[in-house]
């Protein structure tokens, strides 16, 4: 049986990458890294455009569509799903190419047109007017970039390696996926109620602080009854 593991170490390409890598490790090799600021954004009733209509596109268009943002995609083609969400009129959508100025009132810009001159022209003006903008899968152009995701409910769990490896940031969130299962979208309800009545009912900040522990253990040990 073929070794999968040996047949990938043997790849040309693989091995080039590797080879490359200890170079760079030998002489001691410095990348130069951004430090970002971790930040989850209210982006309920502002403005967001994105532009492209492409696959990439329809996950930023459905994820930022949860968050209640009024979005305009800006593009010639669009899939069916962002045509549905169109349909329905959920998003507003110009059947056009990019045009300077289309992003004046955005407050947030997704540029996702899997053109890179396209989107380095989105990132010139965006940046030139201080938008917030993400541009798909091109660190070195955005303010700001998209972690790996999941949620649990009113649990959001977010990972980034500040864009060196959106790989390692996958494998990362799917062992979080097994670790925090959707039991946790009915536990932070629970907790959620629990909070609001310790705040209301004990006084001493101390006091609240071992209450609020107690009852996180007492859930996720499953035993709700305590609480009562």
């Amino acid at each position: 049986m073929l070794n999968s593991n040996l047949f990938w170490y043997n790849l040309p390409q693989t091995r080039a990458v590797l080879q490359l890598i200890s170079t760079l490790l030998t002489k001691n090799y410095r990348m130069t890294e951004k430090k970002y600021y971790p930040i989850f954004l209210n982006l309920k009733g502002t403005k967001c455009v994105i532009v492209g209509g492409g696959r990439v596109a329809e996950r930023k268009c459905s994820a930022i569509m949860r968050t209640g943002a009024m979005i305009t995609v800006i593009s010639p083609k669009i899939t069916g799903r962002i045509t549905q969400y169109k349909e329905k009129g959920l998003i507003r959508h110009l059947r056009r190419n990019y045009r300077s100025g289309d992003i004046k009132s955005a407050f947030i810009v997704i540029a996702a047109t899997g053109s890179l001159e396209t989107n380095k022209r989105i990132a010139e003006d965006a940046i030139s007017l201080n938008k917030l903008l993400n541009v798909v899968d091109t660190p070195s152009l955005c303010n700001f970039i998209v972690p790996s995701v999941f949620n649990r409910g009113m649990l959001t769990i977010a990972i980034s390696t500040g864009g060196a490896s959106p790989a390692l940031a996958k494998v990362i969130r799917k062992e979080l996926q097994r670790l925090y299962g959707p039991e946790y979208s009915g536990y932070l309800k629970l907790l959620k109620i629990a909070r609001s009545k310790v705040m209301k009912g004990i006084n001493s900040r101390k006091e609240r602080e071992k209450v609020l522990k107690g009852i996180v253990s007492a859930i996720r040990k499953g035993n709700v009854i305590k609480l009562k």
